[in-house]
């Protein structure tokens, strides 16, 4: 006991004296040991025990839902952490492993190993949800491959457009440039270039682009193997999703190491549809040997940054598998 608790204690004796009580010595075995003085002690904030945290705390959950929320997708308690970080020499870096997220609402993943091709995913992969401003990767990829197969070096001017539209999510641009893609069209084209199979477009609207998080991995491949950009323009576009930052980096950049983030391109989606007041979230990831799709259907009052930690959660998990 410290000099300043021996002070506490003796007024709290000579308190309890003054009002009639009778003060009884402490003693580990009595009926008191669970009134020990340090619990009096910490109403005056010197509880030698107040301000520590627990050798050992479960890992951070997802927010609760500040309304009555669905019952969670997983009811399984997640997997305890693993004691050794995971290396990130191994290879792929991300693999196939049981993925257990408590959420709220509608949330769906799919790894692709892009040296074997095999796909691992949820359930139910062929579950689509609103891309929102996660399209624009393609909707860039498919304007320099085709500006190069006609021949044509964008301006100077039209680049730092497209640069907006990554880094920032430039919603203006998109606009632009999906329909000198030819809008719908373009994504058909997409559809059949990456070799999607879940798929659908919308025409006038970017957007309203439904994939399922299979396909989300496999445009990842798409854009990373070459075949969306064209080999002219592939590397600047994978420079540029690397160079993500702002509110659109989010999601799975978080949950790797700082020198595999660095080499990993990612483009995000998020918006609250008016139309039926529910969060959509996509995150598209693409490393070495891995490309990732998560998406998140979800209601209003948890905010964006409820499926920013689902699409963490996920990479997070399937890193750590």
């Amino acid at each position: 006991m410290t000099p300043r608790q021996r002070v506490i204690a003796t007024v709290i004796a000579a308190a309890m004296s003054l009002a009639g009580l009778i003060v009884v010595p402490y003693a580990p075995d009595s009926p008191l040991a669970a009134l020990r003085i340090g619990r009096l002690l910490s109403v005056f904030g010197d509880d030698e025990d107040s301000g520590r945290s627990s050798t050992a705390q479960p890992s951070p959950s997802l927010p609760a839902a500040s309304a009555s929320p669905e019952p969670p997708l997983q009811s399984a308690p997640p997997s305890a952490s693993p004691s050794v970080a995971p290396s990130a020499t191994r290879s792929p870096l991300l693999q196939a492993a049981t993925v257990t997220v408590k959420a709220s609402g509608y949330w769906s993943w799919a790894l692709l190993n892009t040296k074997t091709g095999a796909v691992v995913g949820s359930a139910k992969p062929t579950t689509t949800s609103d891309t929102a401003s996660m399209i624009k990767s393609w909707i860039a990829a498919d304007y320099l491959r085709r500006a190069a197969e006609k021949g044509s070096k964008p301006s100077s001017t039209i680049m730092a457009q497209l640069s907006t539209m990554i880094r920032d999510s430039d919603n203006t641009n998109a606009y632009t440039f999906h329909v000198a893609n030819g809008n719908l069209s373009s994504i058909k084209r997409m559809i059949s270039m990456c070799k999607l199979t879940d798929t659908k477009g919308t025409q006038n609207s970017w957007s309203l682009t439904q994939m399922s998080a299979r396909d989300i991995a496999r445009l990842a491949a798409c854009l990373a193997d070459g075949r969306a950009a064209g080999s002219k323009w592939t590397n600047w576009l994978l420079n540029e999703m690397r160079s993500v930052r702002g509110q659109g980096r989010f999601g799975v950049i978080k949950a790797l190491p700082a020198e595999v983030a660095a080499k990993t391109a990612i483009k995000n989606g998020w918006l609250l549809r008016d139309s039926d007041r529910l969060w959509h979230i996509s995150c598209l990831a693409v490393g070495d040997g891995w490309a990732l799709g998560v998406h998140a259907r979800y209601q209003n009052t948890l905010g964006k940054s409820y499926g920013e930690r689902i699409c963490q959660t996920v990479g997070e998990q399937l890193m750590a598998g």
